[in-house]
C-alpha cells in the first residue's frame, strides 16, 4: 500500500490503533519535546502523537513520533503491525532489489494553495519550537532537503534528498549541517568550486517512505524517487519546484524554497543529537529562503533526537542495515543479515557463514570500508547463521560463548568516523573493532573447538504458529 501523503498515513496508524490525538492546549516548550521523550520512554509499540491545539497558533498542527516503533514501521511498509523486526528487514531487504521503479510526475500539489515570496516569517507559518533545553535554537530535523550536482544538472539521478538538521537563524534563514561525506555536501563542494549558491528545496511533513529513503545511505548516483518506489511498490509521486529546477514529494505539507549562500558560514549549534550527548557549535552554510508554500492547516513533523532509542532509531535501523546487507553480500554472498539499528550503524552486527577459520574478521572489516561504514561501524559484532542478529539475548549468548578477547577482537587505529561520535578524538577519528563471535573453524587451531550446539526439538517451529494461533483466539 502507498501513501500518498503523511494525512493518509496517520489515518493508517489511527486506523490500527497506533495514533494518539492530542487535543488539550500544549505550549510549543516544554510540552512539544517532553511528549516526544515520553511516547518514546514507552517502548517499541509506541504510538504516533498529533497535537492540534497549540498555544500562539491559530492554525497549523504537529506530529511526532510518526515511524516511532516497529508497528509504525511495520505499516510504513504495507505491513501488518505485529510484523517481526526480522521478517520486516528481509522484506525491505526483498523490495530493495526492485530499485529502479520510475516515479509519477504531476504538474500540480496540494502544497501550492498557499505561496508567501515576501516578507516571509517561518516563526509565524510554523509552530517551532526546542526539543531539548540546552538546543541553541529551534530546528527542523524531519525535512527532506532536495538538491542537485551543478556539474550534471539534468542527471536525475544524482538529485539527493538528504535530511539534515536545519537551525531557524532568522525568519527567512535556516543553518545547515551537510557532512562532507553526504550527497549534499558534493553539491555544496561543486558549487562552492564554482563560485555559485546551490539552489535548495525543502520538504516538511511527508510521507514516511520519502522520509525513510532520505535518511538512508543510498549510493551517491542512486535516486531516493526510484527507490521509494520500490519499497513502496508503485512510482513515486513527483512535482517540479517552481524557482530551483527540482523536484518535490508531491505529498509535502509544508515546502521552503532557497539557496544555500556559496562559501559564508555562520556558528550553528549545539544540538542533542542522536548520540544522546549535544554537539558542538561549529561554523556551517545558511540558507537563504525565497518562498515558502504549504496547506492549509500544515501538519509541521518534527523528530525527537536524544539518548536512544528514538523515533529517529526505528526509522533509519532498517533502512540503513539493508544497503549494507546488500554491499556486503557482493563481496561475501555468505552474509545471512545485518542490524545497524544501533546509533544509525555506529554499531553494526553481522550474521554470516564461515568458509574457513578468519573469515569472520574479513567480513567486519569489509562493513567498515563500505560507504556507510567509512562514516560509522565503529564496533562490528560478526555471529553465526543460526544467530539471529536482531536478537540481543542471541548475540549476547555468541558474545559470552564464542569470543576469547585475545584471539577474535581486531582493533583498526585512527579510522574515520563521523565528527558526532562523542568518543572521537579528534572529532572524526577513532579506533575502531571487530570481535569474531562466530565457532572457530579449521585452519584455527584455539583450545576451545566447541562443541555441537544445541538444536531446537523438531517441531519447534510448528508448535510457534500454534501458540500464536491460541493467542489470538
Amino acid at each position: 500500500m502507498a501513501y500518498r501523503d503523511l494525512r493518509s498515513f496517520l489515518d493508517k496508524l489511527e486506523a490500527e490503533g497506533q495514533l494518539v490525538r492530542v487535543t488539550q492546549m500544549v505550549h510549543p516548550e516544554p510540552d512539544l519535546g517532553s511528549a516526544a521523550r515520553a511516547v518514546n520512554n514507552l517502548g517499541d509499540q509506541s504510538p504516533a502523537l498529533l497535537f492540534n491545539n497549540i498555544h500562539g497558533y491559530q492554525s497549523g498542527q504537529v506530529a511526532l513520533n510518526v515511524i516511532g516503533s516497529w508497528p509504525n514501521h511495520a505499516l510504513m511498509m504495507g505491513l501488518a503491525k505485529d510484523t517481526p523486526v526480522k521478517e520486516q528487514f528481509l522484506e525491505f531487504a526483498r523490495r530493495w532489489n526492485q530499485y529502479p521503479v520510475p516515479v509519477e510526475r504531476v504538474e500540480t500539489a496540494p502544497f501550492q494553495a498557499n505561496e508567501v515570496t515576501e516578507d516571509i516569517n517561518l516563526f509565524e507559518i510554523l509552530p517551532l519550537f526546542r526539543l531539548n533545553h540546552e538546543d541553541s535554537g529551534c530546528f527542523i530535523d524531519k525535512a527532506c532537503v532536495i538538491s542537485r550536482d551543478l556539474d550534471d544538472p539534468d542527471n536525475f539521478q544524482k538529485q539527493n534528498v538528504g535530511i539534515y538538521r536545519l537551525q531557524v537563524k532568522g525568519k527567512d534563514k535556516l543553518g545547515i549541517q551537510p557532512i562532507p561525506t553526504h550527497d549534499i555536501g558534493l553539491h555544496l563542494k561543486i558549487a562552492e568550486e564554482r563560485g555559485e549558491n546551490l539552489p535548495v528545496t525543502i520538504a516538511i511533513g511527508c510521507d514516511p517512505v520519502i522520509t525513510t529513503i532520505a535518511g538512508s545511505p543510498l549510493a551517491y548516483d542512486q535516486s531516493e524517487y526510484e527507490m521509494a518506489g520500490a519499497i513502496q511498490g508503485e512510482p513515486y509521486r513527483i512535482v517540479r519546484s517552481k524557482r530551483s529546477n527540482l523536484d518535490i514529494p508531491w505529498g509535502a505539507e509544508v515546502v521552503l524554497e532557497g539557496e544555500i549562500i556559496a562559501g559564508y558560514r555562520e556558528l550553528e549549534g549545539p544540538f542533542g543529537e542522536f548520540t544522546g550527548s549535544y554537539s558542538d557549535a561549529r561554523r556551517q552554510p545558511v540558507i537563504q529562503i525565497n518562498a515558502v508554500y504549504y496547506r492549509d492547516n500544515p501538519i509541521f513533523e518534527h523528530l525527537y533526537l536524544g539518548m536512544p532509542w528514538t523515533e529517529l532509531d526505528y526509522m533509519t535501523s532498517i533502512a540503513t542495515s539493508v544497503p549494507l546487507y546488500h554491499q556486503l553480500k557482493e563481496a561475501f554472498p555468505e552474509v545471512v543479515a545485518v542490524n545497524a539499528m544501533y546509533t544509525v550503524g555506529l554499531v553494526a552486527i553481522i550474521s554470516t557463514k564461515t568458509r574457513f577459520g578468519g573469515f569472520a574478521k574479513a567480513v567486519g572489516m569489509r562493513a567498515m570500508t563500505t560507504p556507510h561504514g567509512l562514516g560509522y561501524c565503529k564496533l562490528v559484532i560478526v555471529v553465526d547463521d543460526f544467530v539471529d542478529p536482531f536478537n540481543v539475548p542471541q548475540v549476547m549468548w555468541a558474545l559470552s560463548t564464542r569470543v576469547a578477547p585475545d584471539k577474535d577482537m581486531v582493533m583498526i587505529p585512527n579510522a574515520s568516523v563521523l565528527a558526532l561520535d562523542p568518543s572521537s578524538d579528534p572529532p572524526g577519528i577513532t579506533h575502531k573493532v571487530v570481535i569474531d563471535a562466530t565457532t572457530p573453524k579449521q585452519p584455527e587451531t584455539r583450545g576451545e573447538l566447541f562443541a555441537p550446539t544445541i538444536e531446537p526439538p523438531r517441531d519447534t517451529q510448528k508448535w510457534e504458529t500454534i501458540i500464536k494461533q491460541l493467542m489470538n483466539k
